[in-house]
């Protein structure tokens, strides 16, 4: 990855640390998808990486009407932004259940389904909606081995008999997130989606067969998006490649996507002979996952030494100690994981490298809770 590319004009004026999302980057990233997907239609993505309502109008305009989100926020978010369908991708409980309705009548361009494993929620999901003589749409959750969420396969044909009876439901069919299947070998990768795919493609022919509307199949996520778009009558559903991580780069090199954020940030000291300090601390970078944070562009031949809070102590290499950066120097770090990187700004600095437009965007999904 060059650092020319993720380089900031004017970057002396930039207040550091600063999330920067690359405009052209993510068009690419949006256009690759697409032409993975074979059609914008088969597309259903997640916005939780990017929570923002620009970044889901870049996809509209791609001609992308379908988007899943994990929160109320993030759904809202999407309706703001003009999505025809939302998926709320996660349990309704609680305060939830009403908000959830709550957010279909104020939002009422907006088509919002729900996801559910739980019979009992599911009750008094449809409770609220025969209660005002509505229905809303909803897939069964699957649970293919993560053990996170979902009703497991063997249970699924009961379970949805049991669904269906519900009223103020219309079940339409099943959801199924499989992150478990995260190997960084693509053809076990495939070999695990294509068994995935057969038995829920068996377990829903065998429903519609009894009469069940089961047409919807909402599958997968960025690490088997590849995987998945082999198997015909299945939606895809993609997030983190339209923005895309030094992650994901290096454990799925073959994926069509690159890195579109990086972070800007400054030395701010040289603590000691071979050592120089990032304003950079993981409250400005994922904690997560183990290991690494992220690449430092441009510079080499330095090793991450420990993080805080505020700062992030780098060493020299043996041999290269009269390159270490001189303090204020900007540099650019790719985040190993940029959906929980995100959630740590409330703005992102939009920059189109091409025109130089640069533009701060709100993250407003970060919050729990806009106006529902």
């Amino acid at each position: 990855m060059k650092e020319e590319r993720y380089r900031v004009p004017e970057e002396e004026e930039l207040l550091t640390p600063s999330l920067i999302y690359y405009g052209e980057m993510i068009e690419n990233n949006i256009s690759q998808m697409i032409k993975t997907a074979g059609k914008a239609d088969r597309l259903w993505p997640h916005v939780k990486t990017y929570k923002t309502e620009e970044i889901v109008k870049m996809q509209i305009q791609w001609g992308i009407k379908k988007f899943k989100a994990a929160t109320i926020a993030e759904a809202e978010m999407a309706a703001r932004a003009g999505a025809e369908v939302v998926l709320l991708a996660y349990p309704l409980v609680g305060p939830n259940i009403e908000r959830f309705y709550r957010l279909q009548q104020e939002y009422y361009r907006t088509d919002f389904w729900a996801v559910g494993d739980d019979l009992e929620q599911l009750r008094k999901l449809g409770n609220i909606y025969e209660k005002n003589s509505k229905t809303v749409s909803v897939l069964v959750d699957i649970n293919i081995g993560g053990n996170r969420t979902g009703v497991e396969l063997e249970n699924l044909e009961l379970f949805y008999h049991k669904a269906a009876e519900i009223c103020g439901l219309s079940i339409k069919g099943v959801h199924c997130y499989d992150g478990v299947f995260g190997m960084k070998n693509y053809r076990e990768r495939e070999t695990a989606v294509q068994k995935e795919n057969c038995d829920v493609l068996k377990t829903a022919g065998k429903l519609r067969e009894e009469g069940y509307d089961c047409g919807v199949l909402v599958m997968g996520g960025t690490p088997t998006f590849l995987c998945h778009v082999k198997t015909e009558g299945i939606y895809v559903s993609p997030g983190t490649s339209v923005v895309y991580d030094w992650g994901y780069a290096v454990h799925y090199p073959e994926e069509p996507f690159m890195p579109a954020a990086a972070i800007a940030t400054r030395v701010i000291s040289h603590g000691a002979e071979g050592y120089f300090t990032l304003d950079l601390g993981y409250k400005g970078i994922a904690a997560d996952p183990p290991g690494e944070k992220g690449i430092l562009l441009g510079i080499p031949y330095a090793k991450a030494v420990y993080q805080n809070e505020e700062h992030w102590v780098w060493k020299m290499k043996e041999g290269y100690e009269k390159k270490r950066p001189e303090i204020g120097k900007v540099l650019y770090i790719i985040p190993a994981h940029i959906c929980p990187t995100t959630a740590l700004y409330d703005k992102i600095l939009l920059l189109w490298r091409e025109t130089c437009k640069k533009e701060w965007i709100e993250v407003t999904a970060r919050n729990r809770k806009l106006s529902i």
